[in-house]
């Protein structure tokens, strides 16, 4: 019978928009309590780094973090959350969520709305519609980058996120 895994991220989900701070929290367990959470950019450069406590050795307990993190280089990156090994100091049990970065997509960022794609959308036209500005459609697909992989290709009934 397995159990609950060491340490289990339950915000941000993966490929959320975050804020700054950016929120974390979850269950955990490890050596004495203690684990790490981390946040980087696109480029895997290191924004913060912070211990975290949640239960001990063999209990699980509840977590949470506040990180502030500015305005990052990139729109995507990920949330790492890990023990630190007493043996080496190597990462253990690590846990990795991509996200996207509001602040980096649309500063001041205040949330996202929904849009449902109808036939003949495009980027362009919707960032128009939201924005004002055509050239704006790159902050749409960043913001649904998980779900788009041709940025002239979107489908009738996705929804997007638009940011706000």
């Amino acid at each position: 019978m397995s159990g609950f895994p060491p340490i289990s991220v339950r915000q941000p989900l993966a490929y959320d928009i975050v804020d700054d701070p950016v929120i974390v929290c979850g269950i955990g367990t490890g050596f004495e309590g203690q684990f790490v959470v981390r946040v980087r950019d696109g480029q895997g450069s290191e924004i913060i780094k912070a211990p975290v406590h949640a239960g001990g050795s063999g209990i699980w307990g509840n977590y949470e973090a506040r990180l502030a993190i500015g305005v990052p280089a990139t729109a995507q990156g990920t949330l790492e959350a890990f023990e630190v090994s007493q043996e080496d100091g190597s990462a253990l049990n690590t846990v990795v969520v991509p996200i996207t970065f509001g602040p980096a997509l649309l500063s001041p960022y205040r949330g996202f709305a929904q849009y449902t794609v109808r036939s003949g959308d495009t980027l362009s036209g919707i960032a128009t519609n939201y924005y004002g500005n055509a050239t704006k459609w790159q902050i749409i697909y960043e913001a649904n980058r998980y779900q788009i992989q041709d940025p002239n290709r979107i489908f009738v009934g996705q929804v997007l996120r638009i940011p706000q």
